[in-house]
């Protein structure tokens, strides 16, 4: 089973018609199982907010929440070894490395040049 990790950046992207978001939507279907830390919606609802549109809410409908049940710590200094990322960023790096067993087993998407350097560096397919 195919596992992707999204960071907001893609929803973003696909909701607000970027550049690319055609194919970024075909490459999202493509996995079996999409999943992201609820710190998504909250990001992705704040960017309809600002942008002063409807927010679909369809966009989460595939999205199943990982809702870590400890603090983060050791995949936030793990991280952090590799490359330094800003808060948001580093949660949503981190909730997948927490989800990750293994982490070339999910692939982590986002449209993020930091994020996606540092995904990298851990292993990750992005």
């Amino acid at each position: 089973m195919s596992v992707a990790y999204v960071d907001t950046s893609c929803l973003v992207a696909i909701a607000f018609g970027e550049k690319g978001a055609t194919a970024l939507a075909r490459r999202l279907d493509g996995f079996a199982e999409l999943v992201s830390s609820n710190l998504l919606e909250a990001e992705l609802r704040a960017s309809f907010q600002r942008e002063k549109i409807t927010a679909d809410a369809r966009l989460l409908n595939r999205v199943s929440w990982i809702l870590p049940d400890r603090p983060l710590s050791k995949e936030f200094t793990e991280i952090l070894t590799v490359g330094y990322l800003r808060g948001a960023d580093l949660w949503h790096v981190a909730c997948a490395r927490y989800l990750a067993g293994r982490v070339g087993e999910v692939s982590f998407v986002t449209l993020d040049g930091k994020q996606r350097t540092v995904a990298e560096r851990l292993g990750f397919r992005v």
